[in-house]
C-alpha cells in the first residue's frame, strides 16, 4: 500500500504530542476502572458488621471487585493491541512522511516496503511485551491486594486479637493508582503512561523517519536534532548528539537517548540525492 505524500503543517513533535496525548488518556480512562473497585471494595468491606450475612456481604463484595478486575484486564489488552496493530505503525508512518517532507519529496509516494514492515512488526512486538507485562504485574499487585482486604475483613469479623480493618493503610501498602518502577520506586499512572507510550511513540517515528531516509532518499547518514545537553547514547553520554551526523546503523541502535528525549531525526541529502 502506498501513501501520498501530503505537505506536513504541524511538526512532527507536535503531531506525536497530540497522539500520545490522547492514548495517554484512554489508558488512564481504562485504569480508573481499578482504582475505583479499589475504593467501592474498601467502603463495602468497611461497612460489614458481624452478623449472619456478614459473610456473604463479603463475597458479593469480592465478587463485585473480580469483575471490575476482569474488565479492567480485558480493556488494557484491548487497548495494548490497538496500540500494537493500529496506533503505532501510524506513528512509524509519521516519521516516514516527515522525512520525505524535509527532503521536499512532496510528490513521491510512500510504502509499506520489505524493510518498513520488518521494522514495525519487530517494534510493536517488542511495545506489546513491554505493555502486556505492565498489565500482567498490576493484575498480580491488585490480586494481592483482594487477599489482604478480604484477610483483614474476615479477621475483624471474627475478633481477631489485634486486628484493625484500616482502609487507609490496605490502600497505602497497596497503591492501585501507582505504577512500581525498578528499585520500588512509584509513580502516578498517569505520568507512567505518558512517559512509556512517548518513548514508543517517538523511537517507532524516528526508526520510520531513519528508514526512509536510507531506503527512499538513499542517505548513509541522518541529521540530528537534539536538547543541547543530551548525550548519543543516554543523557550523560560526553558524545553530544544535537546538530551532529549519524550513520543509518548508528541512528537505528539509538533513535532515542533516554525517556522524553526530544530528539528529532532529518535526512542529510548529498548533492546527487
Amino acid at each position: 500500500m502506498t501513501t501520498p505524500v501530503q505537505p506536513r503543517r504541524r511538526t512532527l513533535r507536535a503531531r506525536l504530542l497530540a497522539f500520545i496525548t490522547d492514548a495517554t488518556s484512554r489508558l488512564t480512562a481504562i485504569w480508573r476502572l481499578l482504582t475505583g473497585a479499589q475504593t467501592t471494595l474498601l467502603r463495602a468491606l468497611a461497612a460489614i458488621r458481624p452478623g449472619r450475612n456478614a459473610a456473604a456481604r463479603i463475597r458479593a463484595a469480592e465478587q463485585t471487585f473480580r469483575r471490575a478486575l476482569a474488565q479492567y484486564a480485558r480493556d488494557t489488552t484491548a487497548f495494548i493491541e490497538r496500540w500494537a496493530a493500529v496506533d503505532l505503525p501510524l506513528a512509524y508512518r509519521e516519521g516516514a512522511l516527515t522525512t520525505l517532507g524535509y527532503a521536499r519529496r512532496l510528490t513521491r509516494p510512500w510504502a509499506w516496503t520489505t524493510r518498513h514492515q520488518g521494522a514495525i512488526t519487530t517494534l510493536s512486538a517488542q511495545f506489546y511485551a513491554d505493555l502486556t507485562a505492565r498489565l500482567t504485574e498490576t493484575v498480580r499487585r491488585a490480586e494481592a491486594f483482594l487477599r489482604a482486604a478480604l484477610t483483614a475483613a474476615r479477621a475483624r469479623l471474627t475478633h481477631a486479637p489485634g486486628t484493625v480493618f484500616s482502609p487507609a493503610r490496605l490502600r497505602r501498602d497497596h497503591p492501585l493508582d501507582t505504577v512500581i518502577y525498578a528499585g520500588q520506586h512509584r509513580h502516578p499512572v498517569a505520568s507512567w503512561a505518558r512517559a512509556a507510550l512517548a518513548w514508543q511513540a517517538v523511537t517507532t517515528a524516528n526508526t520510520g523517519s531513519i528508514l526512509t531516509a536510507a531506503e527512499q532518499l538513499a542517505c548513509t547518514h541522518v541529521e540530528v536534532r537534539d536538547g543541547a545537553d543530551c548525550g548519543w547514547t543516554s543523557h550523560q553520554d560526553p558524545d553530544k548528539a544535537h546538530n551532529t551526523l549519524r550513520t543509518i546503523t548508528d541512528a537505528l541502535a539509538h533513535p532515542l537517548a533516554h525517556p522524553n528525549c526530544v530528539r528529532e531525526i532529518r535526512p542529510h541529502l548529498t548533492r546527487s540525492s
